[in-house]
């Protein structure tokens, strides 16, 4: 898994961004975050020790003071705000979705007015105006109220297309969603990242924006994620940025 072949394809793409005195860009959104976890810890202590910044898409429903006061002393986290309680209201067969066209706007929109209300009240001085709707999906005609209720921009996952609200997606899950559920191939997701990379060198592309999901990380995705990280860290042609450049 940490075979210096596996990774050369990273480090030879990032030794080209040096030798042109440019800065490849990354971004790391974490998902699902409601309460303190042994989970959630690793994550923090992990980005803590290689200095990247992490945004939590925190579910406002469920969560609470305990989250907030183990947060209070992570410089380096930022909340956004993931949709308001991730309850999927797409009948069967259908993708699942809570933020869709299956109740009256009024209600959606009241919901995710109360859930910047709520996280921007538990996590004052660290909450980001960014919405990330749970599965990544969201009804294209909310889009134009979402800055009348607070929120500054939207993150789903993939190339970001026309919006009425700037989008700052992620773009690189680690997550095998639809075969072992467990962390994916690190061949893949260097090949992934390295293509995206190179787009972005040709000024086709912005920050590579990393999705993960701390809850059911296997051992496979934690140490992509470690490894990661240690090989940006040491590179002086990679910054992680925060939630809050990323807006700017």
């Amino acid at each position: 898994m940490r075979s210096d072949e596996t990774w050369q394809p990273l480090t030879t793409e990032l030794a080209r961004w040096r030798q042109a005195g440019r800065t490849a860009e990354f971004w790391l959104r974490d998902d699902d975050a409601v309460e303190p976890t042994a989970p959630l810890d690793r994550l923090l202590r992990m980005t803590a020790t290689h200095g990247v910044p992490a945004v939590l898409a925190v579910v406002p429903a469920p969560t609470g003071e305990a989250l907030a006061r183990r947060l209070a002393g992570e410089a380096h986290v930022t909340v956004a705000v993931h949709g308001w309680s991730h309850e999927n209201h797409a009948p069967e067969g259908e993708k699942k979705q809570e933020l869709g066209r299956h109740r009256p706007r009024e209600i959606v929109l009241g919901e995710l007015a109360e859930g910047v209300a709520r996280l921007e009240r538990l996590h004052a001085g660290r909450f980001a105006p960014l919405l990330v709707p749970p599965w990544n999906r969201i009804d294209a005609d909310l889009l134009p109220d979402l800055a009348g209720i607070g929120f500054a921009a939207l993150s789903v996952f993939g190339a970001p297309g026309p919006s009425p609200i700037p989008m700052l997606n992620s773009t690189v899950d680690i997550m095998d969603w639809r075969g072992s559920r467990g962390g994916r191939d690190h061949a893949a997701l260097i090949s992934e990242i390295v293509e995206q990379l190179e787009r972005a060198f040709r000024g086709e592309g912005g920050p590579v924006g990393l999705l993960s999901h701390h809850l059911v990380h296997d051992e496979t995705a934690w140490a992509f994620l470690d490894r990661l990280f240690e090989v940006t860290a040491l590179n002086g042609a990679c910054r992680w940025r925060s939630i809050g450049e990323l807006l700017a």
